[in-house]
């Protein structure tokens, strides 16, 4: 658990305020697309680092999956920067948790219906919220969901 608080929340906020001290980011909220080449592929090479070293798929082949799939929607936003399309990462992250939830009780066999449907009502509050704070547009916020759950989605026939 240590590790992933290490490598999941640690380094990249230390990062940041690496990158916003030598002006490589200019806000919290890297607006622009340049300046998010750099943390997302820190973020893609970390989670590289966890999935292989530190949840493999021997020890815990559910969090292997959840991760390895954040991998491939951080590359999938990546490739997108070179398209020029600015991809929602809060609704990457909140899609790809509410389909490996939904892959979890599946593969558990566990009706989480009320967890699912308090991550589906999550979506819509994280999407109308960067609507109102005017961070994205709404098709930004649909290739973010796309970005986070057609990876997870993908997954399951690996794991489920």
């Amino acid at each position: 658990m240590i590790q992933i608080v290490i490598i999941t929340v640690l380094i990249p906020i230390s990062l940041f305020y690496l990158l916003l001290s030598l002006g490589k980011v200019d806000s919290l909220m890297i607006a622009k697309l340049s300046q998010r080449k750099i943390p997302l592929t820190v973020n893609c090479i970390l989670l590289l680092i966890l999935t292989q070293k530190s949840i493999t798929l021997d020890r815990i082949p559910e969090l292997y999956f959840f991760f390895f799939g954040a991998f491939w929607s951080t590359i999938l936003a990546i490739l997108l920067l070179f398209l020029k399309v600015k991809a929602s990462l809060h609704m990457l992250g909140i899609a790809a948790l509410t389909f490996f939830i939904m892959g979890l009780s599946l593969k558990v066999d566990i009706s989480l219906l009320y967890t699912i449907a308090c991550l589906i009502t999550l979506n819509g509050f994280v999407g109308s919220s960067r609507l109102h704070m005017k961070a994205h547009t709404l098709f930004e916020l649909t290739v973010g969901f796309f970005c986070g759950a057609i990876p997870q989605f993908c997954l399951w026939f690996f794991w489920l």
